[in-house]
């Protein structure tokens, strides 16, 4: 089987009763799209029925791949995981609890298709959240663009779309998924980002809040700022 064009990433954690609507919706949009494609849903541990769930829809969705993980990694390990195993040219990623529009991914895919960038991230301008996970967020945002200087202004969207060589220079880290941006721009690839629909969430309960959030990313942020300064990037003037 030859490799698909585009890799869908979807990390997922005790997510059981939003797995089946956003699957169909991920494939809808792609097929609707034209796209060669495959989805990749990664367990990350789950204790609910996400497991069961995913391999029923895999049992009549050819398209879908389930990776299941044998301990809970956190959302960065599952992304990561599903990243290696991905065979597309062009990657996508997003959350597996259904408040990101996969039908986002074919403009963000046009956008990343000029030429100029090789990541694309998406910005929630009307968040559908509660008021204590948008202040987690007004905060992070505020602290990781004092230190990353990326560009991006809403680095928590999980809708981003990007290239194999982007996905390439990720490192795997509790807090990877967070930095995305700054690692691309560390690298030297260019990004950008563009607005796209966020939903309220319709089941379970988010597993993010300021404790959980705040301290760990303050201290992800030192280590992005000590690896920034130590970064070398070869450059092969010839070979012989």
């Amino acid at each position: 089987m030859a490799d698909p064009y585009l890799s869908v990433v979807v990390p997922v954690f005790n997510e059981e009763d939003n797995i089946q609507t956003l699957a169909a919706e991920i494939i809808q949009a792609l097929d609707r799209a034209g796209l060669d494609y495959e989805v990749i849903y990664v367990n990350d541990g789950s204790r609910d029925a996400t497991g069961a769930r995913l391999d029923e829809i895999r049992r009549s969705q050819p398209k879908l791949r389930a990776l299941h993980l044998a301990a809970n990694l956190g959302q960065s390990g599952a992304l990561y995981a599903g990243l290696r195993a991905a065979r597309g040219r062009v990657f996508a990623s997003l959350d597996g609890d259904g408040q990101n529009d996969p039908a986002d991914i074919p403009r963000l895919l046009e956008r990343l298709r000029q030429g100029n960038v090789q990541m694309v991230c998406g910005l929630r301008a009307q968040r559908r959240d509660s008021a204590t996970r948008l202040l987690s967020a007004k905060i992070a945002n505020a602290v990781r663009n004092w230190f990353t200087h990326d560009g991006i202004s809403d680095s928590g969207c999980s809708l981003k779309v990007f290239t194999r060589e982007v996905a390439e220079v990720m490192l795997p880290f509790n807090g990877m998924h967070r930095f995305m941006p700054a690692l691309a721009v560390m690298n030297g690839f260019r990004i950008t980002e563009m607005p796209v629909s966020h939903r309220p969430r319709l089941h379970g309960v988010s597993k993010y809040g300021i404790g959980n959030r705040l301290w760990r990313g303050l201290r992800d942020l030192a280590g992005i700022a000590w690896l920034q300064k130590r970064v070398v990037r070869p450059v092969v003037a010839r070979e012989s």
